[in-house]
């Protein structure tokens, strides 16, 4: 009995350690089964937030280049405004000057002279005021001679 008693021990023992060994195995894998889907998920992670940083970029130029264009638009038709507001003052001056200048002509303008008559010539000395401009003539016109 005694032998037979240790053998029984014996197998239970060994039937606990290949138990043992087998638990360790089972978590061994199980612990590199969670170590590498953790890796994945880091990986996938990362991945996402690089596609993410991506599309973040493209909005951002996206949004930059509309801003600029609709600045360059605000200020072509800002441009466009003062260049019509200027055109029209332009114009507006043009008309003020033409009639001003009609005015001093014809309010203002005066002229004088005087004249030296002889028997062979006409002497003419005369000066117009035309606003700020004069104008002088002066002339010897000569008597044709009849024979």
């Amino acid at each position: 009995g005694t032998t037979e008693e240790l053998t029984i021990v014996d197998e239970l023992q060994a039937i606990k350690i290949q138990a043992w060994w087998r638990g360790t195995l089972v978590r061994r894998t199980l612990l590199h089964a969670a170590l590498r889907a953790c890796i994945i998920q880091y990986w996938w992670k990362q991945k996402l937030a690089e596609l993410l940083e991506k599309k973040r970029r493209a909005m951002l130029q996206y949004y930059a280049r509309e801003k600029w264009a609709v600045v360059r638009l605000q200020s072509w038709v800002r441009m466009w405004r003062v260049r019509l507001h200027y055109c029209r003052l332009l114009h507006a001056v043009r008309i003020i000057q033409v009639y001003w200048r009609w005015h001093n002509c014809h309010t203002r303008g005066f002229f004088r002279g005087s004249y030296e008559l002889t028997a062979s010539q006409l002497g003419l000395e005369l000066e117009i005021f035309l606003g700020s401009h004069i104008c002088r003539i002066t002339d010897c016109i000569p008597f044709p001679i009849k024979n």
